[in-house]
């Protein structure tokens, strides 16, 4: 059989990567545990189940190359937990495949972000200051100014119960309060995982992506992007509207954490400037494709085809995204931007003039029309299931 790519999770995430393959090509079948808009592109060759119960994730996987003799594909993950599962059963399952996601020796270094900050430090880096109280008492005794947030240190177990990537506290009472709740949603050996960090002013206009390809810490292909707006606004789990720029400052940082690692593959590094230093501080890192990487065709960075070429051991030109490529996911973008405009943060001419241009639709593509179509029948779905 033609070697392909297994695409795990076919929201617009997954359809990107689908549709990068599968147009020079390459099989590529999506597994998906959801009503997956992938699994009906043109470009999907196959659609299977996953199992939502990752104590048989990997012996899935091992059982489905074996039956379908899938020797030499590529597994591809869209979400965290996935990228967890292959890193951390990595030695298993390459006997079988190519994995998109590193060993977890690296992989630890973006997953938690403990470490992350950790790193960040270590090499010189900016992040925002970050308390890990132990318990409530330390919670209690924390001396800090307001607002902060509260967030995850590992999003997967947070964002199950929450989904939310952070809670924004305004004083020591709504922080207890919060503190209290996030424990009652968590495993007990968990809930070191909660961390207490400020809150860095600004909206859009200070939050940036460094987007690489790597090779054993090398970046091989890059752009840097600014993320405008997200959904929801404040601490948005996904991007609406994106931009590409050229920003040396944010490019290098991204580099040297990325070299620290010596990470291979993809990797979104975010950050957020702070306007009271001019800094730029590291807020996490996605060890995967991220929800916007379906930018890179029309700034000339093709990300998941060219790690398609490394881990075939073909040449991958050194390549710099061009400034000045828009993208946009309007199922959320326009609700979002609807909101802020009656909050006084959005005009509306400025709205309007975000759409000129034509931006990359996130979904919508002339010669694959299916997946939009199914996307707007399963709106209902997409709110009552993710909030959005």
């Amino acid at each position: 059989m033609e070697t392909g790519a297994l695409v795990i999770g076919g929201d617009y995430q997954g359809l990107g990567i689908v549709r990068s393959l599968g147009r020079r090509g390459i099989p590529v079948w999506v597994l998906d545990d959801e009503r997956s808009i992938a699994a009906v592109s043109r470009y999907t060759r196959r659609a299977l189940p996953w199992p939502t119960d990752a104590g048989c994730q990997r012996d899935y996987l091992l059982a489905l190359a074996k039956q379908h003799r899938l020797d030499g594909w590529v597994v591809y993950p869209t979400r965290d937990e996935t990228v967890g599962l292959l890193a951390r059963e990595h030695a298993a399952l390459a006997e079988r495949y190519r994995l998109a996601t590193p060993p977890w020796e690296i992989t630890r270094w973006a997953y938690d972000k403990r470490l992350t900050y950790q790193l960040a430090a270590e090499s010189g880096l900016a992040a925002p200051w970050t308390r890990y109280p132990a318990n409530r008492d330390e919670v209690a005794a924390l001396d800090c100014q307001y607002p902060v947030i509260l967030k995850p240190a590992i999003k997967e177990h947070f964002y199950r119960h929450t989904h939310a990537k952070a809670w924004r506290v305004d004083d020591r009472a709504a922080l207890l309060a919060r503190y209290d709740e996030a424990c009652a949603l968590l495993a007990p050996d968990e809930r070191d995982e909660i961390m207490v960090q400020e809150l860095i002013p600004g909206g859009g206009e200070a939050q940036f992506s460094f987007a690489a390809l790597c090779h054993d810490g090398a970046i091989l292909a890059s752009l840097v992007a600014r993320r405008w707006r997200q959904h929801p606004m404040d601490f948005g789990h996904s991007s609406t509207y994106v931009e590409t720029i050229q920003l040396p400052g944010v490019a290098a940082a991204g580099t040297a954490l990325l070299a620290a690692m010596r990470y291979s593959g993809l990797a979104e590094v975010e950050f957020k400037r702070d306007p009271r230093t001019d800094r730029y501080k590291v807020l996490d890192v996605n060890a995967r494709t991220w929800g916007w990487h379906t930018i890179g065709p029309r700034a000339g960075v093709d990300f998941p085809y060219l790690l398609w070429r490394l881990l075939h051991g073909q040449p991958v030109p050194a390549t710099r995204g061009r400034p000045g490529v828009r993208w946009m996911r309007l199922l959320t973008d326009l609700p979002t931007a609807l909101l802020e405009i009656r909050r006084g943060r959005l005009a509306p001419g400025a709205y309007l003039r975000s759409l000129a241009g034509r931006p990359t639709p996130s979904v919508f593509q002339v010669d694959d029309p299916l997946p939009a179509l199914l996307e707007l029948a399963l709106v209902p779905y997409l709110w009552r299931q993710r909030g959005y």
